[in-house]
């Protein structure tokens, strides 16, 4: 269970001010996470777990990245209090909070971790159909930039994806793998890890074209969920913290503490059959296959020839 350190995090954030030294203090010494302000609105953090076979040591073993999406975790003035948006944010740290302790336990992890997010606590609220949503003082493309690190060879994006009327389920939902412009078929992997960990069948978020282009593009996007893919060539698969109604992000008091536990506990999971080489996001024969029959998607992301990473698992 992970319930005290999403408690933890979800206190350390819900504030005006965020208390950087506490959030840094809570980790074990050797995993504390490196925390910049490019504006005085935003904190990025990043959390970086380096595996006994990880890529950092010289062993092979494929890193992962966890990736906290959140256009704010507050919208202050307008609202006080932590917000929807919030919950990437809180499960991707949850989640490094408790693997650096089990590490500092003794447990093993074999591949390297990587996890990134940006907190804005006084982030603008923003008119979307069917609920507002909330963007963030810093550029989307910069933050995209920072929360993908070129080491990352598979993405979990976690986001809470309650501002549609879409899944009409609360819990915890998985994408379709989306790679180079392809939105592939659900890895089952990923399907048998969710059915695991919730004890029920697993959700699926359904997607379309736009989800996956840029947010610049003026498209309509169900949120930024999958924005991780528009700047890497290695897989991403969102983790959606959903709802039975539409949500706004700029929702105060909305924050459902038992979804995130539940999705920090799936991103643990995840975490530690990837780095032990158990957990697949796409087949790569099938990928090449699709790309000899149909060619190059890469112009959906606005990035053709500019897409750092490298395939992966």
């Amino acid at each position: 269970m992970i319930w005290a350190e999403v408690i933890e995090i979800s206190k350390f954030i819900d504030s005006p001010q965020i208390d950087r030294k506490a959030v840094q203090a809570a980790f074990p010494p050797q995993f504390q996470p490196k925390i910049t302000s490019p504006t005085s609105d935003v904190d990025l953090a990043k959390i970086t777990i380096p595996g006994s076979l990880g890529r950092i040591r010289g062993g092979k073993q494929s890193t992962l990245g966890i990736i906290g999406r959140s256009e704010g975790i507050g919208a202050r003035p307008k609202v006080n209090g932590l917000i929807s948006d919030s919950d990437g944010a809180i499960v991707a740290l949850a989640a490094a909070l408790k693997i650096s302790r089990m590490i500092e336990k003794g447990e093993n992890i074999a591949g390297d971790l990587i996890f990134t997010t940006h907190l804005c606590p006084r982030a603008k609220i923003k008119e979307h159909d069917p609920v507002p949503f909330v963007i963030s003082k810093l550029d989307m493309e910069k933050a995209i930039s920072f929360e993908v690190d070129p080491a990352m060879e598979a993405i979990l994006s976690i986001d809470a994806t309650k501002g549609n009327r879409i899944l009409n389920q609360r819990g915890v939902a998985i994408t379709p793998t989306l790679k180079e412009g392809y939105l592939l078929r659900v890895s089952e992997d990923l399907l048998d890890i969710l059915e695991t960990i919730t004890g029920k069948p697993p959700l699926v978020l359904p997607l379309t074209t736009q989800d996956i282009t840029p947010y610049s593009n003026g498209l309509y996007h169900i949120n930024s969920i999958m924005q991780p893919g528009t700047t890497t060539s290695s897989p991403v698969v969102g983790v959606a913290i959903t709802s039975e109604t539409a949500i706004p992000g700029c929702a105060a008091h909305s924050t459902n503490l038992s979804d995130l536990e539940t999705a920090a506990r799936f991103v643990v999971a995840t975490a530690q059959k990837f780095a032990q080489g158990n957990c697949s996001f796409y087949d790569p024969e099938e990928f090449n296959l699709i790309q000899k029959l149909y060619g190059p998607l890469n112009h959906l992301t606005g990035k053709e020839n500019n897409i750092p990473g490298s395939p992966s698992n």
